[in-house]
């Protein structure tokens, strides 16, 4: 079976490569290289000794997704490629709703053209918006976000759902993450944000190996144990095998079609300073750090209810956070300038 990963140079989508690979599937990345680098894709085909057919293309031009579709034989898409940050979102909505939800108008439409009915979204734990409360399971109702970024998945969420009213052999599947870090446990991919990392391990890594000062904590006043905001920190490896595991759920329930949401988290919450801690003794490395005042939209906690993806994918999280701490130093001090040699 072929797959086409859209956004499969990137973190999450090469690890999700990899696991593809290993798996028996094969690989089709389109990617544009906005946010990423093609030498993760050499080193996923050099870690899994296979190869990946690359496109370098964007999720908007129809055109180009079209030529894809032509000249592959593709029955499934998972669909990564979208501007990320959110801070960053609110600064530049415009072009988080073009690339996002104008994107994915664009890959489903194509998808549909050619008959192509098996699709599985990089969703957000962000869906959930403000007003609901933790933890999160798929049977609440989605909330409000705060962000153009988590508004852009609960757009997506609601265009995914109506497709598969309006065609009977549409199989969609939502998953909703959390806050994934790591690396693979070889060092040779990772996480390598452009510019000043908007999210706290890969800033924590940074410090760690000299490319970053310090580390700013925004708010240590929260309503939690230690004042500062919880999150679900789950390894991107299990959230690769998360995404496989979703195809392989959907290859193996031919009868079902529709839509179904599930989260990918471990169910705890970790704080900033203990994910510090937890850097520091993995590393060895001290992590200075200033507070700062609260940001905007920051939530005080939130994590996941993933029973669902427990039961039904027989998908869990295998990695904790002593893992996640030790891959993410692996491969940064291994790359401390990420996938460039610079």
């Amino acid at each position: 079976m072929k797959v086409l990963v859209t956004g499969g140079a990137g973190y999450i989508g090469s690890h999700t490569a990899l696991c593809l690979l290993n798996k028996g599937y094969e690989v089709v990345v389109y990617d544009n290289l906005c946010n990423s680098s093609l030498e993760s894709i050499k080193r996923v085909e050099k870690l899994t000794s296979r190869s990946i057919d690359f496109v370098e293309g964007d999720v908007c031009d129809k055109a180009a997704l079209e030529q894809v579709f032509t000249q592959h034989d593709i029955s499934g898409v998972i669909h990564f490629a979208a501007l990320k940050a959110v801070g960053e979102s609110s600064e530049i909505p415009l072009d988080y709703y073009q690339n996002n939800v104008f994107g994915s108008l664009c890959l489903l439409d194509v998808m549909t053209k050619h008959q192509v009915n098996q699709f599985i979204f990089s969703s957000s734990a962000t869906v959930y918006g403000e007003e609901n409360k933790p933890p999160y399971v798929e049977t609440l109702k989605i909330g409000n976000p705060s962000n153009p970024y988590g508004a852009t998945k609960v757009m997506i969420e609601r265009v995914v759902n109506d497709l598969a009213i309006a065609n009977a052999d549409f199989k969609g599947v939502m998953l909703r993450y959390f806050n994934p870090v790591g690396a693979h446990e070889s060092g040779e991919i990772g996480e390598d944000p452009k510019g000043i990392p908007n999210n706290l391990l890969p800033y924590v890594a940074q410090v760690a190996v000299g490319k970053r000062e310090q580390l700013t904590v925004f708010g240590d006043d929260y309503s939690t144990p230690d004042g500062t905001c919880l999150r679900d920190y789950l390894h991107v490896m299990d959230l690769a095998e998360g995404h496989v595991a979703a195809l392989d759920w959907l290859n193996n329930n031919p009868g079902f079609t529709g839509v179904e949401a599930f989260n990918l988290g471990t169910g705890t919450g970790t704080s900033v300073f203990e994910i510090v801690s937890a850097f520091e003794k993995a590393s060895g490395v001290s992590i200075p750090y200033t507070i700062a005042p609260r940001r905007a939209g920051d939530l005080p906690e939130f994590w996941a209810d993933a029973s669902k993806a427990n039961q039904v994918l027989g998908w869990r999280t295998k990695r904790d956070i002593s893992d996640m701490m030790i891959d993410t130093w692996r491969w940064q001090s291994a790359n401390p300038n990420g996938f460039s040699k610079a």
